[in-house]
């Protein structure tokens, strides 16, 4: 189950966000009644968020909260179900970064929100295997999103 509440006060296709996440717990094998939340925010809270969980200023992109650690199961293994967390999406802090990544506002909250989900499933990008691990799998995720006509 997919949950979104949007209180960031600017209009996002809401349903399209739905859709690619359930698409890439879908990719990552993860099972559909797997619980996750999606919060978007202005950018004041997101500000608050960043300074209260990661302790650094302003606001940030995007913050994951994993709630059951879910992680992808191997090819022989069923998918988890469980709660898997809270992405929170800041839009106009996503919109304004697009450009320096090449991508138009909606597809630079495309891949923060896969962004998001992998965090939330243990991916993480500190180290240099790590990172080029998550991003691979990132860029996976959206390009097979983009192939199916999303």
């Amino acid at each position: 189950m997919i949950d979104l509440n949007n209180e960031s006060g600017i209009e996002v296709d809401e349903k399209r966000l739905v859709r690619l996440a359930a698409f890439a717990l879908e990719q990552l094998r993860i099972h559909p009644q797997a619980e996750l939340s999606i919060l978007l925010v202005d950018e004041t809270t997101m500000a608050d968020y960043h300074e209260r969980f990661m302790g650094l200023p302003g606001p940030t992109d995007v913050l994951s909260f994993p709630m059951d650690e879910l992680r992808p199961p191997s090819d022989d293994d069923e998918p988890p179900l469980g709660l898997l967390g809270d992405i929170v999406l800041c839009p106009t802090v996503t919109a304004a970064q697009a450009s320096e990544h090449q991508r138009t506002p909606e597809e630079e909250a495309d891949y923060l929100l896969v962004h998001g989900l992998l965090h939330l499933l243990g991916f993480d990008h500190a180290e240099p295997e790590e990172k080029r691990v998550m991003f691979g799998l990132n860029d996976q995720v959206i390009a097979a999103w983009a192939a199916a006509g999303a």
